[in-house]
């Protein structure tokens, strides 16, 4: 009597090639059920390491005011300008390049292998986070309590909000919930699909740097040039894939008449292509005039439609949810393709 093979479903080569769409199901499943942890996570830490590494690097922000009158000859502009940027790209490097190729050599074979890609993709997403936020806001402004919306609205946005009124409060939170849907959730899906988890971790921690030093300022311009540039680029197709998952599932037309007409106004290519593809997508128009460190900015105009209120927080969540699984979807299918 012939011995029975196991079914072609549970071949090691098909289970091979479901490993990475099954740890991403598993760790966008734990980033709902858990959400970031409350104590010790990883990034709180990165972020005193950052914040060291920059006080150590960056010499140039502490000695630049009492240096001004040689910095405004040429010559020593542009010397100053490549030694910022060169400590930039060396504290940059030993920040997220060293700890990604770390991960990647110390990364195990079989089942172990697949248990760390889960954890730091998990460590790495925020959507949970990032809905109980943009909810906390959506469930202020429904109970009129716009004191503790402006207050909430704060701790997601870097505009000023003491002063923003109930629709500048609504077109806030959907603004920062669509363009984190792509910093904090599908950025990192992006990459963890190419790379595992290493690469999952390199986009969050290059993102969390581009978060602390990505300013145009006196002491990140120089400085922050690799940080802002390196998110740029490790950006650049995730923000479009965001954007077109955006378009397709919502109000299609709508989303890539204004992703073509509005985004290249936007003075980050990678935010306009997703906020404006995200406010076409729910018929409302963002953008506009806002403060930012005491200074009114004349932004360009986002979307088409209504102005936004405090139910378009909702139905911009939904969205996200909405692409994450067309997301989870397409990666399951290519393993199951590729089996």
């Amino acid at each position: 009597m012939p011995t029975a093979s196991f079914p072609q479903w549970y071949s090691v080569q098909t289970l091979a090639a479901l490993s990475l769409p099954l740890a991403a199901i598993a760790a966008v499943a734990l980033d709902r059920l858990l959400g970031e942890p409350r104590r010790w996570h990883p990034l709180h830490g990165f972020g005193a390491l950052a914040n060291a590494v920059e006080r150590a690097f960056n010499v140039a922000a502490g000695s630049r005011a009492a240096s001004r009158q040689m910095l405004d000859r040429p010559q020593t502009q542009h010397i100053g300008r490549v030694a910022g940027r060169l400590r930039g790209l060396l504290a940059w490097s030993l920040l997220v390049l060293s700890p990604t190729a770390l991960a990647w050599w110390l990364s195990p074979a079989g089942l172990p292998g697949w248990a760390m890609d889960v954890v730091v993709l998990y460590l790495a997403l925020g959507a949970r986070s990032l809905d109980e936020h943009a909810s906390r806001v959506a469930s202020d402004l429904a109970s009129a309590d716009l004191p503790a919306a402006r207050r909430h609205v704060g701790w997601m946005v870097s505009r000023q909000t003491a002063h923003l009124d109930a629709a500048g409060v609504a077109a806030a939170c959907v603004e920062s919930t669509l363009e984190n849907g792509n910093d904090a959730v599908f950025g990192a899906l992006f990459w963890f699909a190419l790379l595992g988890g290493p690469g999952a971790l390199l986009f969050r921690l290059a993102n969390t740097l581009d978060a602390m030093w990505g300013y145009r300022n006196p002491r990140f311009v120089d400085f922050g040039w690799t940080a802002a540039r390196a998110d740029d680029l490790l950006n650049f197709l995730p923000a479009r894939l965001t954007a077109f998952s955006y378009a397709l599932c919502g109000r299609t037309r709508s989303a890539w008449r204004c992703w073509r007409g509005q985004a290249p106004a936007w003075k980050s290519a990678n935010a306009g292509a997703v906020m404006a593809a995200g406010a076409g997508s729910l018929g409302i128009a963002l953008g506009g005039a806002a403060v930012y460190h005491g200074r009114r900015e004349q932004r360009p105009e986002l979307g088409e439609g209504r102005p936004a209120t405090g139910d378009d927080i909702a139905l911009a969540l939904t969205l996200l949810r909405r692409c994450l699984l067309l997301w989870l979807a397409i990666m399951l299918c290519w393993g199951l393709a590729r089996a």
